[in-house]
C-alpha cells in the first residue's frame, strides 16, 4: 500500500473507532445476519469479544505502514482462530461484514469516498 492509501484507511478507521462499541455491535450483527452458522463460534456474552475486535483492528490499522511488524501478530491471530473453528471460507464473509461496518460508520459523504478509494484496497487484503 502507498502512504496515501495507508492514510486513507487509517483516517476512515479513526472515524469509525470514535464509536467503537457501536461499530463492533454493527459488525457482529451483520456477520451473524449474513452467516448465522458462525454465531456458534462466539460466546453468548459478546462484550469482551467486541472489545477484542476493536483493539485488534486498531493495532492492524495503526501498523499498516509497517506490515512486517503487523503480519506476525495477524498470522498468530489467524492460527488461534482455527482452534475456534474458523475456516478459510469464513474470511471473505468476515471481510464483507467489516467493509459493511466501515461504510455504515463513515456516514454518507465518507461512504462515497470509501467506496471509491478504501474498499478496493481492503478487498485486496488477504485477511478479508
Amino acid at each position: 500500500m502507498t502512504p496515501k492509501q495507508v492514510a486513507l484507511v487509517q483516517d476512515s478507521f479513526a472515524k469509525v473507532a470514535l464509536t467503537s462499541e457501536a461499530a463492533a455491535v454493527l459488525f457482529y450483527d451483520r456477520l451473524f445476519d449474513i452467516a448465522p452458522q458462525m454465531r456458534a463460534m462466539f460466546p453468548d456474552d459478546m462484550i469482551e469479544q467486541r472489545r477484542k475486535l476493536m483493539v485488534m483492528l486498531a493495532a492492524v490499522v495503526k501498523g499498516l505502514g509497517n506490515l512486517e511488524q503487523v503480519l506476525p501478530a495477524a498470522s498468530a491471530l489467524a492460527k488461534r482462530h482455527v482452534s475456534y473453528g474458523a475456516k478459510a471460507r469464513h474470511y471473505p464473509v468476515v471481510g464483507a461484514a467489516l467493509l459493511w461496518t466501515l461504510e455504515k460508520g463513515l456516514g454518507m459523504a465518507g461512504r462515497r469516498k470509501w467506496r471509491m478509494r478504501g474498499a478496493p484496497l481492503m478487498a485486496r487484503c488477504p485477511a478479508t
